[in-house]
């Protein structure tokens, strides 16, 4: 890590709540306050509930039981304000709009009226296990008044070829080439809501954060995030991709796991210490 940015130090923690936290986000998590603690900066909770479809309040609310009971702290965050309030993303809209009209006026997205199953039906969509299908780039040069009525995503033109690499803070350079590894990617989503990757870019930037820690199932999404920082003209953060949780088949753990939740854990009498001995913390 740059030694430099040591003083200023900001970390966060960023969970959907779709559902309960399970072992993985608490792995996850108590490394990210541990990178805190060690440089003495601040860690930001960041509640990331913009997929309305699937976001909770109650999600929410045990979210943050769960994480004082599990041992975490901080200083901003959706229960207690901050300077770079609000903390719910559902409140940020006005800023990922303003990003998204910086990338549009630039050229560097172009509407798509793909759907996902077009995509998946796609002869050149090859699929990448969780990740979403690469996407053949259907809607690349069409023309915007070919648009259908019932709406569109917007899609970041990837750089063809273009190759994109990072050092990461925890397992070392990591590289990734646009058009082989990932194709065009939604920033803006048909149902009016930004992506996911739109949407982390615009908030760790406006927060201040200087390094993210996260799983290390979200490297490809890191190399399109690089790409969204250097659209919109921002430094990017450095990072720190955590080693994942699986389960006995050797699944990352999920959502899905209800047995492994910190809900359940908790319910069953199990203590925080035992819990992060059990996942090596």
């Amino acid at each position: 890590m740059n030694e430099k940015r040591v003083g200023a130090y900001r970390g966060r923690l960023a969970p959907s709540p779709t559902g309960l936290l399970h072992l993985g986000h608490a792995r996850t998590f108590w490394q990210a306050q541990a990178r805190v603690r060690r440089f003495g900066g601040q860690l930001i909770l960041r509640n990331e509930d913009l997929d309305r479809s699937r976001c909770r309040q109650e999600f929410a609310a045990a979210m943050i039981e769960d994480l004082h009971w599990f041992g975490l702290e901080w200083s901003e965050g959706p229960d207690c304000g901050g300077p770079f309030a609000p903390y719910n993303q559902s409140e940020r809209m006005p800023l990922y709009r303003a990003a998204l009209e910086k990338m549009r006026e630039r050229n560097l997205i172009y509407p798509c009226t793909c759907s996902r199953k077009d995509i998946q039906q796609a002869a050149s969509a090859p699929q990448f296990g969780d990740e979403e299908p690469m996407y053949p780039g259907t809607c690349r040069l069409k023309c915007t008044d070919d648009l259908a009525d019932n709406g569109f995503a917007w899609r970041f033109r990837a750089p063809d070829g273009e190759l994109i690499a990072f050092m990461d803070n925890n397992l070392g350079k990591q590289s990734f080439v646009a058009g082989r590894d990932f194709g065009d990617f939604v920033v803006w989503r048909q149902d009016e809501v930004p992506a996911y990757q739109l949407a982390c870019v615009v908030d760790d930037a406006a927060m201040k954060i200087t390094e993210v820690v996260r799983g290390a199932d979200l490297l490809v999404s890191t190399a399109r995030q690089i790409l969204l920082y250097r659209a919109l003209g921002i430094l990017p953060p450095n990072f720190f991709h955590c080693e994942l949780v699986l389960d006995e088949e050797g699944r990352r753990l999920a959502k899905r796991h209800d047995a492994l939740s910190l809900r359940a854990l908790r319910e069953q009498g199990k203590m925080p210490e035992f819990i992060r001995k059990a996942v090596n913390l």
